[in-house]
């Protein structure tokens, strides 16, 4: 038995040794040591920790098994917006990226390119060292806290090498998570002999594990990931994107080895090209090859669009296309009343996953291909995620093929199908049609809608078939022997299902718009008009000019949402939510005034009682923003020990620092500005 002092010393001493190891494991795929020799260092560890819980950190290698289930998973607003990428799909698009870049930077611009790994793109936050948090990307502006997740990833460090004994007080990066194909393989061979079903992708197998509310899950998945950029570096000076990944392999981060510094357009396109080529031989799935100019400083010249950065681009590969043969063409018909036609394939194996279905779009598409029933068809995934039929075989025709005839009525209610003039898509005509509700309801209860956990299609047939509901409303007032009685509902996921419609009342009222589901309103415009309009009430009562003098409001979207809210059937919905006590007001009115309303921060350097992460989510709570960089629109930058360049750019500016101690009384001592006197 060893005394606090030792165990402490031998605590320290196996932590470096077991984190030297799994980096040399499981980033640098070049291990020193036996499993046995590594597992007995950790059993040592964990029976040392086990003696001395006081002892346990939050990077002790012990700790990457996760903790108790979640509840659920907290928003997290990035500090710098996790922006998508424009898209390049031929030589032409790439040589129009180059010339757009040299026409604002000049000709001397080098590019870095990377293969773009098929998977989950997170953003991790280092304090002093120490991984704090991690975030899905979401919508760019706002991701989920999967920070237990990601600690069971091996390949990631819970703590960082410090690089020429310089401490880097905080550092965001930014990677792509991801199932290499064989683990990928192995994965859903074991579900598979468990009853359970099969992932479609590995793409999608990395999502749904980083979103397992029960860390031990994630745990057991063969998670991998790969870091490729840096939005926020304090303590250190780098000047390139290529001097960023170095800084990241020195840093302990897993890079991937394929990247490459290209002088002109004309080399990038033969990296893009040969990887074209060699991809199926890699041990993991990608989906093309991200362009970026090399140079900060020009980085910054370029800019962005409120989509994607102007000086990167992702070019994408032809889409894989093989042959297959069409069983049968049947009609979905979707929430908004669209028959479309859907092909039901021979499965064939197309860019890393089994396609046994492909859309044929609508009739028009149907006549103009010639398909058939019968046909044998090349089919490919459009940008690698939809399937669809791209021509036929017509050499391989036997003359028993079929033609296929859009159906007058509706599959799913009987009521007439009507095709506009002048419009592509046939509509079902029946507002009452069966499959309009359930998908409409499905829609509603979906993640980025309500986000009703456990509600799936499945459910949501249930109770239709079961007369239980006949519209989102009637989910608020669903009861407990109601859902008992459904098949395989036991008692604890009837009580769960309940907590869930319960706890989804309170989601921002954009959700619900969003989850209304009124046509050409996506989620985007859902938070435009969620932030323009207080509640749902003056939203019903807009005129079109009120709503489109909304920018990215059209006329198109402003018509439709002026025809879904005159409805009866709308407006007796929406009553219905109101009295179950479903939220209808935007986050402005629901929270009240905030002290820091308006006001934009900074965070600079490291503090004794709160990390940086805590304060920024003060910070929001109480109505500020926090941004990564400081620029003249900055307010305040908060200044602890340790600050890093951004106080010499807000000395230079003349943006007011405080301290700690200054932004919290700040939040007592709001004034009508919200400002310091």
């Amino acid at each position: 038995m060893v005394n606090r002092t030792e165990a402490e010393k031998l605590i320290k001493e196996l932590r470096e040794k077991i984190n030297y190891h799994n980096r040399r494991y499981y980033v640098y795929d070049d291990p020193v040591i036996s499993d046995a020799e590594y597992d007995e260092m950790l059993r040592e560890l964990i029976e040392l920790e086990s003696q001395f819980p006081d002892l346990i950190t939050p990077d002790s290698p012990t700790q990457r098994v996760g903790g108790e289930p979640l509840e659920a998973f907290e928003k997290v607003i990035h500090s710098t917006p996790m922006l998508s990428l424009a898209n390049a799909f031929n030589e032409a698009e790439l040589k129009e990226f180059d010339r757009r870049v040299k026409s604002v930077v000049g000709n001397q611009v080098e590019y870095v390119v990377e293969l773009k790994i098929d998977g989950l793109a997170v953003s991790l936050i280092y304090e002093n060292g120490i991984f704090t948090r991690g975030a899905t990307r979401g919508d760019g502006r706002v991701g989920e806290d999967i920070t237990q997740n990601l600690k069971t990833i091996k390949s990631l460090p819970l703590s960082l090498n410090k690089v020429k004994n310089i401490e880097i007080p905080y550092i965001e990066v930014r990677g792509e998570a991801y199932i290499p194909k064989e683990p990928f393989e192995h994965l859903n061979q074991k579900r598979k002999e468990a009853g359970q079903p099969i992932f479609a992708n590995p793409r999608n197998a990395a999502a749904g594990s980083l979103r397992q509310l029960d860390p031990k899950v994630a745990a057991s998945r063969p998670l991998d990931i790969f870091l490729y950029g840096i939005g926020a570096l304090e303590g250190y000076k780098i000047d390139t994107h290529w001097q960023g990944l170095q800084l990241l392999k020195d840093l302990g981060f897993k890079v991937n080895p394929h990247s490459e510094v290209k002088h002109t357009i004309e080399e990038v396109i033969d990296f893009c090209e040969s990887y074209a080529e060699k991809r199926e031989n890699l041990p993991y799935d990608i989906d093309g090859i991200v362009v970026k100019v090399n140079s900060l400083q020009q980085q910054s010249r370029l800019g962005a669009t409120s989509k994607s950065p102007r000086w990167a681009i992702a070019y994408k590969f032809p889409a894989e296309r093989k042959t297959t043969v069409i069983r049968d063409i049947i009609v979905r018909v979707g929430r908004t009343g669209v028959l479309t036609p859907t092909a039901l394939l021979e499965p064939v194996r197309i860019a890393g996953s089994t396609v046994s279905k492909a859309t044929l779009h609508n009739e028009d598409y149907i006549k103009e291909k010639d398909i058939r029933i019968g046909d044998t068809v090349v089919v490919q995934k459009a940008g690698d995620v939809i399937p669809e039929v791209v021509k036929v075989v017509f050499e391989k025709r036997t003359g028993n093929e079929r033609k296929f005839e859009m159906p007058k009525v509706c599959p799913e209610c009987g009521s007439e199908v009507v095709r506009p003039k002048g419009d592509a898509a046939a509509r079902c005509t029946g507002i009452a049609c069966p499959a309009q509700i359930r998908r409409g309801l499905e829609h509603f209860v979906s993640r980025d809608a309500m986000g009703i956990e456990g509600m799936g299609p499945a459910i949501v047939a249930q109770l239709l078939e079961n007369g239980l509901i006949k519209d989102p409303a009637d989910l608020y007032y669903l009861k407990f022997k109601q859902l008992v009685k459904l098949e395989r509902m036991a008692e604890k996921s009837a009580e769960n299902l309940l907590k869930a419609i319960e706890e989804s009342k309170n989601r921002p009222l954009s959700r619900l718009i969003y989850g209304l589901g009124i046509p050409f309103i996506g989620s985007r415009a859902a938070q435009i008009l969620a932030a323009h309009f207080k509640d749902l009430d003056e939203l019903m009562e807009a005129s079109f000019d009120d709503l489109v003098q909304i920018p990215e409001i059209g006329s198109k979207m402003a018509e439709s949402i002026i025809i879904f809210f005159r409805q009866d059937q709308t407006k007796r919905i929406i009553s219905k939510l109101k009295n179950a006590g479903v939220n209808t007001e935007s986050e402005q009115v629901k929270k009240g005034p905030k002290p820091l309303k308006g006001l934009k921060f900074v965070i600079t350097g490291s503090f004794e009682k709160y990390t940086r992460s805590e304060i920024k989510e003060l910070i929001e709570k109480m109505g500020g923003r926090v941004s990564g960089s400081v620029s003249k629109n900055t307010d305040y930058v908060v200044v602890g020990e340790n600050p890093g360049s951004k106080l010499d750019k807000a000395r230079e500016l003349g943006i007011k620092t405080i301290n700690l101690e200054e932004l919290l009384k700040m939040f007592t001592e709001g004034n009508d500005s919200g400002r310091i006197q």
